[in-house]
């Protein structure tokens, strides 16, 4: 599932540079379903990064990325 996953986020994230907006709201109409579908398999932070559409942030996880910037939720590195 989380090749499904990259995949809809890097068509995306391509999407929201290029302004298309069909592809933007189809891309996050999968992601909504896989969060839903595959909420208990998947990575505790790639859920949270899901639910809070912070799609560059899951993009950045799923391409095992260490140093993610942390957001307004305050996440472990913002205390």
């Amino acid at each position: 599932m989380e090749t499904d996953i990259k995949t809809a986020l890097d068509q995306l994230l391509a999407a929201i540079a290029s302004g298309d907006g069909p592809v933007i709201a189809a891309e996050m109409g999968k992601l909504d379903t896989f969060l839903a579908e595959g909420r208990g398999q998947l990575h505790p932070q790639l859920v949270h990064f899901l639910e809070n559409r912070s799609y560059a942030k899951a993009h950045m996880f799923l391409g095992g990325e260490s140093d993610i910037p942390v957001g307004i939720c305050g996440g472990k590195h913002g205390r």
